[in-house]
């Protein structure tokens, strides 16, 4: 017995702990490391210990002989009945009712539970424009509600007699042994799925299900700046609570944002290339496009423009979710390489080769080389 932890010490009390400070001690260890709550990787042993000390300490006369002998009896083991469990005490009792009812799902003593609806996923695609304002949108789709026959009840009729095996009250009491302990503890009644009432007769319309498909009309509106993947969420209109009994779970519909041919978002921002030829970039020029918001979009290309530089349009790119106003649309200027040129316009080029001075051009480009690495 040598290798037992004394039981104060299991309990982390004093020798001299009254039984209040015994059964709270208990109590405290018990909800930690019962092993259906605890996520410790010793807690049923933990739990075992815990439930052999309580058990020694709270019964006058073992603890006296405990306190004397400690775990070297010279009658060998005092307590016995550790290992074929020769306790009767009720756990519901020291950690009260709320312990085990909210471990298992029931609802208290009494009281038929109420389970919800489960939750629908639905995903809806969405123009990029449509994130600049507050648009409603419309969806025709098929969801399940209650049956009207049977009123979601899944009986003919609606016609439910008591369950037998709970009394009607959803819920039954189920004894087990936990290490030396009787546990009682509340569960769902398995015969009605916590109902408390059975259908005999189940209904023709929706052949027991409680539920049927129906079409159904949904707007909501886009919020500004919404990110693909958003999700919104419409109350009470997912599927219905089992057999009719209980709340209607949740709808959620996730947008998904469509590619734009030219725009990239990053957050609030709207990046584009721009593809130019040469000479727009030399003499300079200005594009305009159709943007989301209905209105031009300008971009103004300075003369002598490098391919790779940006120009950043303030305050036209798509609303900010948090805070106020819009991002930007930055253009990415790229030199348009055209695949194939005519003949007119290669000898036009031939000859614009031939005014440009090869050493001068040379000298240009060394010297940009070298403004650009002092300039970083």
């Amino acid at each position: 017995m040598a290798d037992k932890r004394d039981y104060y010490e299991v309990l982390g009390v004093e020798r001299s702990a009254s039984e209040s400070d015994l059964k709270n001690a208990f109590r405290r260890l018990a909800r930690k490391y019962h092993p259906d709550r605890s996520t410790e990787e010793d807690a049923e042993d933990r739990f075992k210990e815990i439930q052999e000390a309580y058990a020694i300490l709270s019964d006058q006369q073992k603890r006296a002989q405990y306190d004397r002998f400690g775990h070297d009896s010279p009658q060998g083991n005092p307590f016995g009945g550790f290992g074929g469990g020769g306790f009767n005490i009720n756990l519901e009792d020291l950690l009260g009712g709320d312990f085990f009812s909210s471990m298992f799902g029931g609802g208290g003593r009494g009281r038929t539970r109420q389970r919800r609806g489960s939750d629908i996923l639905i995903r809806h695609s969405i123009d990029l424009k449509h994130v600049l304002e507050q648009s409603e949108q419309e969806v025709i789709i098929e969801l399940p509600e209650a049956c009207d026959s049977c009123a979601g009840s899944g009986a003919q009729d609606g016609e439910m007699t008591s369950c037998t095996k709970c009394a009607g009250q959803g819920q039954v009491r189920v004894r087990q042994q936990v290490g030396p302990f009787i546990q009682q503890s509340v569960q769902p009644c398995d015969e009605c799925s916590g109902r408390g009432s059975i259908s005999e007769n189940p209904c023709r319309e929706c052949a027991g299900s409680g539920q049927e498909m129906k079409s159904k009309t949904l707007r909501f509106n886009i919020p500004l700046g919404a990110e693909d993947g958003t999700r919104l969420r419409m109350r009470g209109n997912g599927e219905p609570a089992p057999q009719g009994q209980g709340e209607p779970g949740d709808l959620f519909i996730e947008l998904e944002i469509e590619q734009h041919p030219w725009f990239e978002r990053s957050g609030a921002d709207l990046i584009m290339s721009l593809p130019l030829g040469y000479s727009d970039m030399v003499t300079g020029t200005t594009i305009t496009l159709e943007h989301l918001d209905g209105k031009s979009l300008d971009i103004k290309i300075p003369a002598m423009s490098n391919s790779g530089e940006t120009i950043t349009i303030k305050k036209r790119g798509l609303p900010r979710q948090r805070g106020s106003g819009r991002g930007d649309v930055i253009v990415l200027l790229k030199l348009h390489m055209p695949k194939k040129i005519s003949k007119a316009t290669k000898k036009a080029l031939s000859a614009l080769k031939e005014n440009l001075s090869p050493a001068d051009t040379k000298q240009s480009i060394l010297d940009d080389a070298v403004d650009r690495r002092a300039g970083s």
